[in-house]
């Protein structure tokens, strides 16, 4: 008897992880009505991508309308540093924040 064949585990759209650690993103501006979970205050801000959040999830902000269809993408430990929030931060430019945040609200940016 032969041995069995087994097909390859196929990810879904999205399962792959779109971004890495080091990866230089920025938060998208949108104005999304109603639930929505990116702080305004780090709209267009700069960061990098300290690690990639496992195992990936589903989209809350479309789950909260009922729109999600099983679909998952990743969160993203973010590190985003202090002179990116305010341009006159006079504290140690080591200084930031972290911060998780969806995939469908970043955007690779070239440095």
């Amino acid at each position: 008897m032969s041995p069995a064949v087994h097909a390859a585990i196929v990810l879904a759209t999205g399962e792959d992880p779109a971004f890495h650690a080091g990866d230089a993103v920025r938060v998208l501006t949108r104005s999304p009505v109603g639930h929505y979970r990116v702080p305004t205050y780090l709209r267009g801000k700069r960061g990098t991508v300290e690690a990639i959040i496992e195992p990936p999830w589903m989209d809350n902000e479309e789950e909260g309308f009922g729109r999600n269809a099983g679909s998952k993408r990743h969160y993203y430990r973010l590190a985003i540093p202090m002179t990116e929030i305010w341009s006159d931060y006079v504290g140690s430019p080591r200084d930031g924040i972290h911060i998780e945040v969806f995939e469908t609200w970043l955007e690779k940016e070239a440095r």
